[in-house]
């Protein structure tokens, strides 16, 4: 059970690696996303090492339970155990699992837990794995995402009038604001009424909505990221589907 130890240390947290990097001369630094603490940063002391016992569990897409202390934003991993029961990711889908970890890192804050998300991240790598319907797989985490940072997507109203959409309609949705009438307005994302309804639904079986609903999150994402890149997304950028 996940549970708080003295001194600042908790012990059998779920988590899943997101990223490592090499740490002096036999030490990793983790980006880890974890259940109850959302993103978190772990020094991995000798997990270099050849015979290091943690070395092989430093993998994205796994669950494991884990173990940390101290008191500075960079905390000490003290124990790690695989738990398994999620199949690997390949092809496409790995290339998709990236670019969620990726969006995590950028965008979610150290130590602000994200318990619904950390669920959905978890659903979306089991859905990732099944190889279908990817790029639905995709916009239904990019949807949660927005919402849990603060930037919910408003998709059942008219940002201007309050009345609900029309799914026959054209809009235009703004970033921070929402949806509004297209009536000849071009600032912003142009998307059928029926778009928004589907993605609000969690509905992708209608081929235009989710292309739409591709632009929408995406332009959306990009304003929230800022002027630097995804790295993933240059990948992602030769598989136009997703």
């Amino acid at each position: 059970m996940d549970g708080s130890l003295p001194g600042g240390r908790v012990t059998g947290v779920q988590c899943f690696v997101l990223h490592t990097y090499p740490f002096r001369e036999t030490s990793l630094i983790v980006e880890a996303f974890t259940s109850q603490y959302g993103r978190v940063a772990w020094v991995a002391r000798g997990a270099r090492r050849a015979r290091s016992a943690t070395r092989g569990l430093m993998l994205p897409f796994q669950p494991m339970a884990a173990g940390w202390g101290g008191k500075n934003e960079l905390r000490t991993l003290h124990k790690v155990e695989w738990i398994g029961g999620l199949p690997p990711l390949r092809a496409t889908a790995l290339l998709c699992g990236l670019y969620l970890n990726e969006l995590l890192l950028r965008l979610l804050k150290r130590e602000d837990p994200h318990e619904r998300l950390f669920e959905r991240y978890r659903q979306a790598l089991i859905d990732l794995a099944g190889e279908s319907g990817m790029s639905a797989t995709l916009r239904r985490f990019e949807r949660e995402l927005l919402r849990e940072i603060g930037y919910a997507l408003v998709l059942d109203r008219d940002a201007e009038s309050g009345e609900p959409i029309d799914p026959a309609a054209r809009y235009i949705y703004r970033v921070g604001v929402g949806a509004v009438r297209a009536d000849g307005e071009a600032d912003g994302i142009e998307l059928r009424g029926q778009t928004l309804l589907d993605l609000a639904q969690d509905r992708f079986s209608d081929p235009l909505s989710l292309h739409e609903s591709k632009t929408l999150t995406r332009r959306v994402l990009a304003h929230y990221l800022g002027e630097q890149p995804l790295r993933t997304r240059d990948l992602l950028r030769s598989f136009h589907n997703i």
